[in-house]
C-alpha cells in the first residue's frame, strides 16, 4: 500500500462575612485556589475584560468613590501595570470585548460642574494595542449594576438600575460595527447586581436583586438567536453582587462559576458551579476570603477573582485588591475530542481517500493508524492513496498541550467495482478546511466546540 499525507490548510469580620456550608448541591473537590499579585488599586464594583491573555481592571470605587483607573494584569508573569485612564470615572459599569477592544457602558459617576451623583449612559471604548480611548454612541437608557456580553458580533446590555433607581428589564443591543443601538426582548424578571456569563449563543443571568430589592435565586437564560428567554435550575444560594466566569471546555469542562457575593446573612465565600448542558448546580472549592462586588476574569480556562469588599447590611467595611487564581475541577484532564468529517456512505470506489477532521482544543501532536499498523505523525488533514480493496479502519489520535490523548475511529470500505464517486474531491476538502482555525505546531486543525 502506498500512502501520501497531504496537509490541507486548514470576612469585624465574622459579623460581616458568612462562611457557608454545603446545602442542597453536591460538593466537588479536585479544584483549588492560589494567591497571586494583588491589584495595585484596591477597589470594588469595577469592570474586567480579557484581551490577548491580559486582564484589564477598569473603573470602580474605593476611598475615592469614582475611579477611572485602568490596570492591566499579565497572568504569565504575575505582574500589574498602569494603563491609560478611562475618560469617565465610574463604578457599577458593564464591560464587554469585541475584536480586541474593550467597551465600557453606563455606571454611576458624578457631574464635575456641581458634584451631583448621576447614572451615565456613556459608552467608551479602549484599544489595548494603542492604549487609547474613544467615545461611542451612548446607551439610550442610562443604567448601572448590569452586565454586558458580546455574542455573534453584537453586545447585549441587560437589566440593571436606571437613573430613577428603579430596576429595569431592558435588553439593549449595541452593534460596534455601525455604532448603533436596538432593543430586544426584556428579561422576564428585571434584576440588578446579578452575575452572568455567555456560553455559546446563550446568556445566563443569575441571581441579583429584583424590583422589590429581594435577592433572587433565578437562572434566566437568553437565546440571542431566537430573542427568547427561558428558566434554568435555581442557584443553591441566592446571591447579589457576586462575580462569575465561564470556562470554554478547551482546558476545563464547560461550566459557569459564581464566586462570592452577598447572601441574606452577609458576604459569603461560596463557589457555585453551573453546568449549562445538564442544567445542574454543584459547589466548588470555596473562595479563601469572603468577598462581594468583586470581579472574575478567565484566561485559558483559569479564573482570577480580583478585588471586592466585605459588607454587612449592605455597607462596605473593607475593600480589597486581592487576586486569587482558581484552577477549575477537571482542568487539563479532558482529552481532545476528534470529529472525523465524512459522508454517510462509507464505501468508496477508489483507494484514494481524503480524511478531514476537527479537534476541540489546542493540540501538540496528531497522528493516525490505518488497520492497526504503525502510527504515523501528521500535521493536519490527510489524503491516503493506494488503499487496497476491502474493509478498513482508521484511527486518528490527538494529544493536547497538557499530554491528554484522545482518539476517534471510523470503518470504511474500498470497492473499486462500485460506481460511487470519491467522497471528498479536493475542492470539497479545501472548502471545509477553510472554516477551521490552524494553531499549535505545524498546521494543526483546531476547532472550538462553542464560541
Amino acid at each position: 500500500m502506498g500512502k501520501n499525507a497531504a496537509t490541507v490548510l486548514v470576612p469585624l469580620l465574622l459579623m460581616a462575612s458568612c462562611i457557608i456550608t454545603a446545602k442542597s448541591a453536591s460538593v466537588v473537590n479536585a479544584d483549588f485556589w492560589e494567591l497571586k499579585a494583588s491589584m495595585p488599586t484596591e477597589r470594588t464594583s469595577f469592570g474586567v475584560a480579557v484581551v490577548r491573555g491580559k486582564v484589564y481592571a477598569i473603573g470602580g470605587s474605593s476611598s475615592s468613590p469614582f475611579l477611572s483607573t485602568n490596570e492591566m494584569y499579565d497572568p504569565a508573569i504575575d505582574t500589574w501595570a498602569e494603563k491609560k485612564v478611562m475618560p469617565t470615572p465610574r463604578y457599577h459599569c458593564a464591560v464587554a470585548t469585541y475584536e480586541n477592544r474593550i467597551y465600557v457602558f453606563g455606571g454611576v459617576t458624578y457631574n464635575p460642574t456641581d458634584g451631583k451623583i448621576l447614572v451615565t449612559p456613556a459608552n467608551e471604548v479602549y484599544d489595548p494595542s494603542s492604549d487609547t480611548w474613544a467615545t461611542k454612541t451612548s446607551m439610550t437608557i442610562p443604567r448601572s449594576g448590569m452586565d454586558a456580553h458580546c455574542v455573534g458580533g453584537k453586545i447585549y446590555v441587560i437589566g440593571g438600575r436606571s437613573a430613577d433607581r428603579s430596576v429595569t428589564g431592558v435588553n439593549e443591543v449595541y452593534d460596534p460595527n455601525i455604532d448603533s443601538w436596538t432593543n430586544k426582548t426584556s428579561i422576564p424578571t428585571p434584576v440588578t447586581s446579578y452575575v452572568s456569563a455567555a456560553v455559546g449563543n446563550k446568556i445566563y443571568v443569575i441571581g441579583g436583586s429584583d424590583v422589590d430589592s429581594k435577592i433572587v435565586d433565578l437562572t434566566q437564560i437568553y437565546d440571542v438567536e431566537t430573542d427568547t428567554w427561558s428558566d434554568g435550575a435555581y442557584i443553591p444560594y441566592a446571591i447579589t453582587s457576586a462575580a462569575a466566569g465561564a470556562t470554554t471546555g478547551a482546558l476545563a469542562p464547560e461550566r459557569i462559576y459564581v464566586v462570592g457575593g452577598y447572601y441574606s446573612t452577609g458576604t459569603i465565600n461560596l463557589n457555585q458551579v453551573y453546568d449549562p448542558e445538564k442544567d445542574i448546580w454543584s459547589l466548588g472549592a470555596k473562595l479563601p476570603k469572603a468577598r462581594s462586588s468583586l470581579e472574575v476574569a478567565v484566561v485559558d480556562d483559569v479564573l482570577y477573582a480580583i478585588g471586592g469588599t466585605v459588607a454587612a447590611g449592605g455597607i462596605s467595611i473593607y475593600t480589597y485588591g486581592d487576586n486569587q487564581q482558581y484552577t477549575p475541577m477537571g482542568y487539563g484532564k479532558k482529552p481532545p475530542t476528534i470529529q472525523i468529517i465524512m459522508s454517510e456512505n462509507r464505501t468508496y470506489a477508489s483507494g484514494n481517500v481524503s480524511f478531514v477532521f476537527t479537534v476541540d482544543k489546542p493540540t501538540g501532536w496528531l497522528g493516525y493508524s490505518l488497520d492497526g499498523q504503525e502510527t504515523v505523525t501528521i500535521t493536519g488533514n490527510i489524503t491516503l492513496t493506494g488503499i487496497a480493496s476491502g474493509l478498513h479502519n482508521i484511527t486518528f489520535y490527538a494529544k493536547d498541550t497538557l499530554g491528554n490523548m484522545g482518539n476517534s475511529t471510523m470503518i470504511f470500505t474500498i470497492d473499486e467495482e462500485s460506481s460511487l464517486p470519491e467522497p471528498f474531491p479536493i475542492a470539497t476538502v479545501i472548502a471545509i478546511a477553510v472554516a477551521v482555525v490552524i494553531v499549535g505546531i505545524g498546521l494543526l486543525v483546531y476547532l472550538r466546540k462553542k464560541h
